[in-house]
């Protein structure tokens, strides 16, 4: 009791002292709160964030594959070579995607069937037998999904494609309406060619000798990617199927899919899975990496390979790194800032209170009670502050994301404990050169003034 009375009595005969000890110990607890809180979050954060730019993911044929990866061979305009492709997938075979053990990160996918067609204009009143007098353009074609609903398996039902997954473009018009005779054409095409929005364009494809088909098709929407992709017609896939005669075939999967960033044991299996052992091979396998993701792909759709679009995974790991490690560096210069300031703040106090702590060694109190007693008070100052700062950090916290990510931040238990761990430490640590002038005090030359 005696020694409760004591610190009380010392909140009352040095409350200024006091409260810039709990206003530092706040402010580092709200900047550490705040920092921890977002660094914990952040992953997924960022991970949202980025996968807004495409897909990282991209699902082939085997031979397809092989063969990039032999040539590095590149696409085009649309993701496609020069050549029509020669090895295919079923588009039934892409709702197995959503069916994975990380199926719940699949944001989104969109089969595509790329394809050279030739693109006319005018051309509504040519009979079929004299379409070839009909002049044209060759332009690359994407058969795909735009805002396709799927009926799983589970009986669960999703929405995939296209309109999803190019956040980035800008659309003047609407997008087209799957299965149907509607068309997107890039804003480079349309200036070439001088469509517009509502204009009926033709479709030819010769499909083997001189048979040709041909499909008039309404332009609905012209797109602006920024890239090469504006000079390229995307249509609905099964239209785009009909015209290359590659019924139920797409060439290519692309998917969207929230990833943990890579580390060593990730860059291993994506070498060579079947070298890990079997602890790094489930630890791998039941973690959201992109490799590992890809490699469950592989394994419900037949004769494809999933690649990760490595330029988004390297860019998404080493912006997540660099934005963690700020933000720890912030908190730990709030840390040593506190530790400073507590410390001085301990001095001063020790200072001004000389002839007290003098008095009590002189009837008896031991150097460790009164070490206690000055560590005590300021611990019990800190709490009030820390508590305080966690409080407000979490306040922080939130204001972060809704201005950086556009939503909450989701605070961990975690890091509150982490948080409160490290302040004891700091304070601890700035307690001791403190304790070392008690230490020093020498009854007898204080209260004699000496």
């Amino acid at each position: 009791m005696f020694f409760l009375r004591m610190i009380a009595r010392s909140f009352s005969r040095q409350l200024r002292r006091r409260l810039l000890i709990a206003l530092t110990v706040c402010l580092s607890a709200t900047v550490s709160v705040a920092m921890l809180g977002v660094v914990f979050d952040v992953g997924d954060k960022l991970n949202a964030e980025l996968s807004t730019y495409g897909s990282n993911i991209i699902v082939q044929p085997k031979s397809d594959a092989v063969v990039n990866d032999l040539y590095s061979t590149t696409g085009s305009a649309s993701g496609t070579s020069s050549n029509d492709p020669t090895a295919f997938l079923n588009e039934s075979d892409a709702a197995k995607i959503k069916t994975i053990f990380w199926a719940f990160n699949i944001t989104n996918f969109a089969p595509q069937l790329n394809v050279h067609m030739t693109l006319s204009t005018d051309c509504e009143n040519v009979a079929d037998d004299q379409v070839g007098s009909c002049p044209g353009v060759d332009v690359p074609t994407v058969g795909t999904w735009f805002n396709k609903t799927l009926h799983l398996e589970t009986g669960e039902s999703t929405v995939a494609g296209v309109e999803g997954m190019r956040s980035w473009w800008t659309v003047e018009g609407k997008w087209p309406k799957d299965d149907s005779a509607e068309v997107m054409i890039g804003k480079s095409l349309a200036d070439s060619q001088h469509i517009a929005i509502g204009d009926t364009i033709t479709m030819t494809k010769v499909v083997g000798g001189d048979k040709q088909t041909r499909q008039d098709m309404t332009v609905t929407g012209i797109f602006d990617s920024g890239d090469d992709e504006n000079g390229s017609v995307y249509m609905s896939s099964s239209v785009a199927q009909v015209l290359a005669n590659l019924p139920g075939k797409v060439d290519k999967i692309e998917v969207k899919a929230l990833t943990t960033p890579e580390n060593d044991l990730a860059k291993r299996a994506a070498k060579n899975p079947a070298a890990l052992s079997q602890e790094d091979w489930e630890t791998w396998y039941c973690t959201a990496y992109a490799s590992s993701i890809a490699y469950q792909i592989e394994e419900v759709i037949p004769g494809a390979v999933a690649k990760q679009v490595r330029q988004v995974s390297a860019l998404q790991g080493d912006v997540m790194n660099k934005t963690r490690a700020v933000m720890i560096v912030m908190t730990a210069l709030s840390l040593v800032a506190a530790a400073i300031a507590v410390a001085n703040l301990m001095a001063a106090s020790i200072a001004e209170r000389s002839a007290e702590l003098a008095l009590l060694k002189a009837i008896g109190a031991t150097d460790g009670a009164v070490s206690r007693l000055m560590i005590a008070e300021t611990a019990a100052i800190s709490l009030i502050g820390a508590l305080l700062g966690a409080l407000l950090g979490s306040g922080v916290a939130q204001i972060v994301g809704q201005v950086v990510f556009g939503s909450g931040i989701t605070m961990r238990p975690m890091v509150f404990v982490l948080v409160f761990v490290l302040l004891a430490l700091t304070v601890l640590v700035a307690s001791v050169s403190s304790i070392r002038s008690i230490l020093r005090l020498r009854p007898a030359e204080v209260l004699h003034g000496r």
